[in-house]
């Protein structure tokens, strides 16, 4: 997280605005910055990623999700990512993250994140997360469901989205994992 005076502008309107369902669409509006900027001058592609932990944490918040993992001890962590851009966003250009929690699965929560500018999609992004708890270990999906309110047998994730999932998934820590080029 390197965008840290815009987290903290999110958590604190996060809690002055309307409370959300963890099955809402949460908005949040920014404004491209020089120094989201590339060399081309259009926003980076790192930062979109940057930004979409704040869309997420404005949903978290107003959900009240964040407040429950917290009682909790638990925090969530991304363990896979994609995002597909459309359109430039350009420096001083408002834009919306929409973010939603599409679903859960056996062993993760996804949400899909959205750059909107004038009712058109700019990009849009898709990550996967694990819940931990700094006790160490992992949050127990039943326990994750019943927060998100999302029964995963009532809700299955899009076909598209199990396959990516199961496309990315990398072995546990504790297996080898060699980089070799095939």
């Amino acid at each position: 997280m390197n965008k840290i005076l815009r987290l903290l502008r999110v958590m604190f309107a996060a809690r002055r605005r309307p409370p959300l369902a963890p099955a809402d669409v949460g908005t949040v509006r920014f404004r491209v910055l020089p120094t989201d900027l590339d060399v081309q001058g259009h926003m980076n592609n790192g930062v979109y990623l940057s930004l979409m932990d704040l869309g997420r944490m404005d949903l978290m918040v107003r959900s009240g999700l964040w407040r429950e993992l917290s009682t909790r001890g638990y925090y969530p962590v991304v363990v896979s990512s994609t995002i597909t851009y459309r359109r430039s966003l350009d420096p001083w250009q408002r834009y919306d993250i929409e973010s939603r929690i599409v679903g859960i699965d056996h062993i993760a929560g996804y949400v899909e994140q959205r750059f909107v500018r004038d009712g058109e999609i700019c990009a849009r992004g898709v990550i996967k997360a694990r819940f931990l708890k700094k006790s160490g270990g992992i949050v127990p999906i039943p326990e994750l469901a019943e927060l998100f309110g999302l029964d995963p047998d009532n809700h299955p994730l899009p076909d598209w989205l199990a396959e990516w999932s199961r496309s990315m998934t990398l072995p546990p820590r504790r297996e080898a994992t060699p980089s070799i080029w095939e």
